[in-house]
């Protein structure tokens, strides 16, 4: 018994096969407009009004009459679906792959990030500091204090000589930590100039360089606090050189 749906967009009305309709839930494509539409919420009664019955190719792929003698008909859950009805699945299939792609992504530059900013973490969320060394082992890194260079800058600083040392100068500075965690020790490049501001003497200081030698574990391990101040003096060879200003810069070796 074949049953008359009515295409809910230019309304034109079609013959269709229960098997039709039960292959894809209902769904159809109309022949004319080539809209998609549910075909059981749309059938309608033949009895009541005169319907003008348009022949549809897509629907006509379903109809056992047009498909050869009795005896070539297959079950209809073993007829090929027509290329409008199975388009759906591998859009689908398209998709999942993108929707996998975009997690994949997203997952990849959160990992990036956590690296990045792994000694940031460890300080300001100190319940993931045991994932981060266990990631840094498998990973072959370090979770070192943090180095944001932007964040320190020299408070204070003078070079003087050292009035009970002939060609000995003293460089006195403080340096601070102007983030709200505690940040590594910088070096330090110091360039002794001459009269024209020429340099004459460069040299790097390092932590150790300058920091007590009876604390330096130590101090490295705490490092500067946030918010917090280093005061540094060093010592320093100016007897091959005729300085009389310098230049002091902060940095944190690469």
């Amino acid at each position: 018994m074949s049953l008359v749906t009515r295409c809910p967009v230019c309304g034109t009305a079609f013959r269709v096969q229960r098997e039709q309709l039960a292959a894809r839930g209902g769904r159809v494509r109309c022949g004319k407009c080539a809209t998609v539409f549910d075909g059981v919420a749309a059938l309608v009664e033949e009895g009541d009004e005169k319907l003008a019955l348009e022949p549809s190719p897509q629907l006509g792929l379903f109809d056992p009459s047009r498909r050869g003698p009795p005896q070539a008909i297959e079950d209809a859950e073993d007829l090929p679906l027509p290329p409008f009805m199975a388009e759906e699945a591998p859009l689908r299939r398209h998709a999942w792959l993108w929707a996998l792609g975009a997690l994949l992504a997203i997952a990849a530059l959160a990992a990036q990030t956590v690296y990045r900013y792994r000694a940031e973490l460890a300080v300001q969320v100190p319940g993931v500091r045991p994932q981060l060394e266990s990631a840094c082992r498998a990973l072959r890194c370090q979770i070192s204090l943090p180095r944001r260079i932007e964040l320190m800058s020299i408070e204070s600083s003078d070079l003087q000589a050292d009035p009970r040392r002939e060609g000995i100068i003293v460089l006195n500075a403080v340096l601070r930590n102007r983030a709200r965690f505690a940040q590594d020790f910088p070096a330090l490049e110091l360039t002794l100039t001459d009269e024209g501001d020429r340099p004459l003497l460069r040299r790097v200081l390092g932590p150790r360089d300058y920091l007590d030698p009876a604390r330096v574990p130590l101090l490295l391990t705490e490092g500067i606090g946030p918010g917090g101040e280093a005061s540094l003096r060093v010592f320093l060879d100016s007897s091959r050189s005729r300085a009389t200003g310098y230049r002091l810069y902060l940095f944190y070796p690469s």
